[in-house]
This record gives C-alpha cells, sequence and structure tokens, in this order.
C-alpha cells in the first residue's frame, strides 16, 4: 500500500528523486504529444470521412484545445486541494473517457460527437499540463529550467513523431488513394457504406488508447513521484510579492500567457497543415503523412541543441530571441518561394520545407517562455501556471483563423498569419519578459 508523501521544496529533493521525478514527468509529457499530435492525420482523415471544409476540418483542433480556455483555472484549483499526483490521475481518467466516447461517435459517424470526445481529452490533458509544467519548471534551478523543459519536449514532440505514422498505419490501407478519388462518383448508398467503414477504422485504436490512460491515472497516483510545496514562498519572493493581489498584477506573466497563445498557434498551425498543405501540390495523404513527422524531427533536434548549449554556452532567453528571429524569417521564405525539389523519394515545393522547418524555430520557444513568465510568482505560481494553460487555447484558434483564410484565399496565402505572431514573440524575448509592473503613463 503506498503511502502519502508530503509536499516538499523542490529544493529538498535529492538528485535520485529528482531524476526520478523528471523521468515520470517525462512519461506524461510522452503521452501529451501522442495525444495531441495524432490531431496532424486526423484533421485530414476526418475531412475526407464527413467531406469537410478547411475551416470545419480545423474543429478538430478547436474541440481539443478550447478546453484549455475552460478548463485551465478550475484545473489550478483542483491542484490545489488535491495536490499534484491526484491531480494529474483525475486527468488521466477524464482523457479515458475522451478516447472512449470516439466508438459511439464511430458507429454513428456523428462529427458532433467525435468534436465532445476531443473536448473532453483536452478537457483531461489540460489538468495534466497545468500540473506537468510549473513541476518541471521548478524542479531545480531555474537558469536550467528550459534545458529540463527540453527534456520533456523531447518526450513530447518524440510521440508526436510516432503518433500520425503509428495512426496512419493502423487506419490507412493500401488502396485508400483510389477509394479517395472515387468517392465523388460514388452512389450515395455506396459512398455512405464506404465511410462507415473508413470512419469505424478508429474504434480499435482509441479503445486501446482509452485503457492504457485508465491504467496511466492510477499508475501516476500511486507512484513515488512526490508532491512540491509552491505555496510556501521564500524571504525574498515573500518580500517582492508583499503588495500583490492579483494574479495580473505580473505584467511579465500576462504577457507570457499571450506570447504562449501564439507559439503553440504558430507550432500547430506548422505541423496540423502540411499536409493538407502537401495536399494541395498534388502529393497523396499516404506519402504526405511523414510531413508532421519531420517537423517534430526538426524540433527535436532543437531541444538538444539546447540540452548540449543551456546555460553553459548560451542563456535560455538567448535562445528564445534566436527562434522567434528564425519564426519570422522563415515565415517569409514559406510565403514568396516556391519551385520543386526531391526529397524523400518525391518532388515537393522547396515552401513544405520551410513548413517543416518550423519545427526546429518552434523547438525552444515553450521552454523559454515558461521560466521568464513564472519567475518570481511563489504562492502564485499554481494560478500563474493555470492562466499559462489557458493560453494553449491558441491551438484552436488559430489554425481556424489559417483555415478560414485558406477557403477565402489559398492554402499558401494563409500563412500569413504566422507572421504577427512571431513578431509579438521577439517583442516578448527581447522586451516584454522584462516588464514587472504596469505602467499607465
Amino acid at each position: 500500500m503506498s503511502k502519502t508523501i508530503a509536499a516538499v521544496r523542490a529544493d529538498q529533493l535529492s538528485q535520485r528523486d529528482t531524476w526520478i521525478s523528471i523521468g515520470i514527468i517525462g512519461m506524461l509529457f510522452f503521452i501529451f504529444g501522442f495525444v495531441s499530435w495524432v490531431n496532424a492525420i486526423l484533421i485530414p482523415y476526418f475531412k475526407i470521412a464527413f467531406t469537410l471544409s478547411n475551416f470545419d476540418s480545423y474543429l478538430v483542433a478547436f474541440a481539443f484545445y478550447i478546453s484549455y480556455l475552460v478548463m485551465s483555472v478550475p484545473s489550478s484549483y483542483l491542484l490545489k486541494a488535491v495536490g499534484f499526483k491526484k491531480g494529474m490521475m483525475f486527468g488521466f481518467f477524464a482523457m479515458a473517457i475522451g478516447a472512449f466516447i470516439f466508438v459511439p461517435a464511430a458507429m454513428s459517424r456523428t462529427y458532433e460527437v467525435f468534436l465532445l470526445g476531443l473536448f473532453t481529452l483536452g478537457t483531461g490533458l489540460a489538468v495534466l499540463q497545468t500540473a506537468a509544467n510549473p513541476y518541471v519548471t521548478v524542479l531545480g534551478p531555474k537558469e536550467r529550467a528550459a534545458q529540463r523543459i527540453s527534456v520533456m519536449g523531447i518526450f513530447n514532440k518524440g510521440a508526436g513523431i510516432l503518433a500520425p505514422i503509428l495512426f496512419a498505419a493502423v487506419i490507412l490501407r493500401v488502396g485508400d488513394n483510389e477509394l479517395f478519388q472515387q468517392l465523388d462518383t460514388m452512389s450515395p448508398e455506396a459512398k455512405d457504406a464506404a465511410l462507415d467503414e473508413l470512419i469505424r477504422r478508429v474504434i480499435l485504436p482509441y479503445s486501446v488508447v482509452g485503457t492504457v490512460l485508465l491504467g496511466l491515472g492510477i499508475f501516476v497516483r500511486f507512484s513515488p513521484l512526490p508532491e512540491i510545496d509552491t505555496e510556501h514562498e521564500t524571504a525574498e519572493v515573500a518580500q517582492a510579492n508583499s503588495s500583490k493581489t492579483s494574479i495580473f498584477q505580473f505584467p511579465h506573466l500576462v504577457l507570457g500567457a499571450v506570447a504562449i497563445f501564439l507559439h503553440v498557434g504558430t507550432q500547430v498551425i506548422a505541423i496540423d497543415t502540411v499536409i493538407p498543405y502537401a495536399n494541395s501540390f498534388g502529393i497523396s495523404l499516404l506519402d504526405a503523412k511523414v510531413f508532421p513527422s519531420f517537423t517534430l524531427a526538426f524540433t527535436i533536434l532543437g531541444y538538444l541543441i539546447g540540452i548540449s548549449l543551456i546555460p553553459k554556452v548560451i542563456s535560455q532567453v538567448n535562445v528564445l530571441r534566436i527562434c522567434t528571429l528564425l519564426g519570422t524569417f522563415l515565415t517569409l521564405l514559406i510565403v514568396f518561394t516556391s519551385g520543386p525539389i526531391p526529397f524523400w523519394g518525391m518532388t515537393v515545393d522547396i515552401s513544405i520545407l520551410f513548413v517543416v522547418l518550423l519545427g526546429l524555430a518552434n523547438s525552444l520557444v515553450w521552454a523559454g517562455i515558461w521560466p521568464l513568465a513564472l519567475d518570481g510568482l511563489g504562492r502564485y505560481t499554481k494560478l500563474g501556471a493555470s492562466i499559462m494553460i489557458m493560453g494553449l487555447c491558441g491551438n484552436a484558434i488559430m489554425p481556424m483563423i489559417y483555415g478560414y483564410f485558406a477557403d477565402l484565399y489559398t492554402v499558401k496565402l494563409a500563412y500569413w498569419v504566422l507572421f504577427p505572431c512571431y513578431l509579438y514573440l521577439v517583442f516578448y524575448a527581447v522586451h516584454g519578459h522584462k516588464i514587472k509592473r504596469w505602467k499607465l503613463a
């Protein structure tokens, strides 16, 4: 029988306990990545199965990530009441329910029920993210926070590389390209039968996912993961926060939440739109399924660079500045360049590779923003983390904006939505994180 572990400060943990905690949290980030980035294949898959427009297909991302806006603050109160471990358990249980909702959704081929399942998955993930991100941020020296978050990112994006490929291997068949081309010429009855068969392929994988999530919830609850005390402040932090009565009195946090909103939006656009963008050049879904994995591979490359260089060679804030500037430059290359080049045994437009390279630009932005935004919050850390997690609704809103402009103009010109996002991220990296007090004049 597991005994309850009293909450301790992060600096009281032994090196062994710290590494065990990092390993368990790394497993959580792997699950985050697997469940989140499978949307990259779900979006074009549902677009075919439900004959959706670009805008409607991105409701997949919207339903999944809008839950962060709804649930992040309630998640912080849940964690405050029951602690990190029980909160994570409840998060896994909510995700399992969301996965199981896919079964009746597939049996009835009802898009709205799928969206409910995705929202429920996102609700559980909001609880887990609200717990895990501040946990790993405070789990050691703050100047190495970006390094630790980069390790978590490798787990997350490693799962993201596997998720679209494994999911596509389970649900797609060799003859599906011909099936997709014949759908418009089928009789209504034959088309309905084909689409029913197509959508029911998700039942088995999501039943397995739901079962695994249930098991993980029980495992985390009884794991050796210690409770981290974020309620008691050091004398220095308590003195600095003595006049603070509201979380919104921390400008660097509020501006950081906006930065997270825009960053995750740019990240999900880079990953979830690259398959439809490749389709616009005549590349089939079966061939284009590799592009999200390449994008995530470049993200992992960025994490490895960060782990190697931060903080000995370069500070985490300077890495953030470099990444945001690179994203700005790559956006311009996507919009203004074109031309065929050979890649991975096929001929692709060069602008597709610039979309893939956004994975490198985005790699260390999350890791750079979190320690800057949570710096000095003390007893406000959990609530501050929930405000940051609210920013993850950018994953829901930004793809919808992209989809709107893709329908209105072209999928290429729609990438202009990234440009102002990266400009703001440059501002936060250079100046925004330094603002500690709101100034009226």
